[in-house]
């Protein structure tokens, strides 16, 4: 019969007092919202599920590791917080942003937008916790222990958000062929993106042929340019002799585009900077 033991530095580290403060934090942001009443839309309800779905699986997190569970899961648990710790970081940063200027209208007055208000900044202030954790738990220049934990493994979460946030906005298309070949480049990048990641955590990439460092080198590479030609495609076929509608309300198409148009951007320099650092990462390897 085995004996759960309790490992109280999972509650008094640095780490984990930074994911009891993600937990009291994220658990008054959605509490305050509730109260409301007023999240039936589809960004309320995105908010609210972000700070739900941050607030479990912290709580879960901290719970297998003050009971020292979290070993006999067959996952790396490393690659697994590192990679929660990011995603929870942009979900909040997200909601941070998207709740107050969806519902908080102005002017502000009374009792439910006082709530909105305390809730948009305790959101804020638990997005700080999440950023903190990830800063915490970044492995130090050369340790690719857990990839993860390092600047190419945290940029990947990254650009599966981001691209993410693409499809979110993705509206009409058509049948063109240069906006076809963009929406396949989100979701080509995005599917191997998330492989990536789901591998790592999975400790599946180790019966792969190929070195891990080589092959990201080459991936980030060509996600590089095809992310060059959807960040010149797109804008030049959504907005060439077009100008922004003057009834252009809340979800107007002309928006989104623009919206695809700054996160294609993003997702372009996150994988010029991924690029830099793998390739960085295979030159030490090799010198080592």
């Amino acid at each position: 019969m085995s004996v759960v033991t309790v490992n109280l530095r999972a509650v008094t580290s640095w780490v984990g007092i930074t994911r009891l403060f993600a937990v009291v934090l994220s658990c008054v942001a959605f509490s305050l919202v509730a109260s409301t009443e007023d999240f039936g839309n589809t960004y309320g309800t995105w908010c609210m599920f972000t700070w739900c779905f941050c607030f479990t699986v912290t709580l879960l997190v901290l719970v297998l590791e003050l009971l020292e569970l979290y070993p006999k899961l067959p996952l790396s648990w490393d690659d697994f917080t590192s990679a929660f710790s990011m995603l929870a970081a942009l979900m909040v940063f997200t909601a941070s942003v998207v709740f107050p200027s969806i519902f908080i209208s102005s002017p502000c007055s009374g009792s439910k937008c006082a709530r909105q208000a305390v809730a948009t900044t305790v959101s804020c202030l638990c997005f700080l916790a999440y950023a903190l954790e990830v800063g915490l738990t970044r492995a130090k220049p050369g340790d690719i222990s857990s990839f993860l934990s390092t600047v190419p493994g945290l940029l990947k979460v990254f650009e599966a958000y981001v691209a993410c946030l693409i499809f979110s906005l993705l509206d009409i298309y058509g049948l063109e062929a240069s906006l076809q070949w963009c929406v396949a480049v989100y979701s080509i990048c995005f599917i191997i993106t998330l492989l990536i990641i789901i591998f790592t955590i999975g400790r599946c990439l180790s019966y792969m042929s190929c070195p891990l460092e080589k092959m990201l080198v080459g991936y980030n590479a060509l996600a590089l340019v095809m992310y060059i030609t959807a960040t010149i495609l797109w804008p030049f076929r959504k907005f060439t002799g077009r100008v922004r509608p003057s009834n252009c309300g809340r979800g107007c198409s002309w928006d989104k585009d623009l919206g695809v148009t700054f996160l294609t951007i993003f997702n372009l320099i996150a994988y010029l900077v991924d690029l830099i650092y793998s390739t960085r990462m295979v030159f030490i390897r090799a010198r080592s």
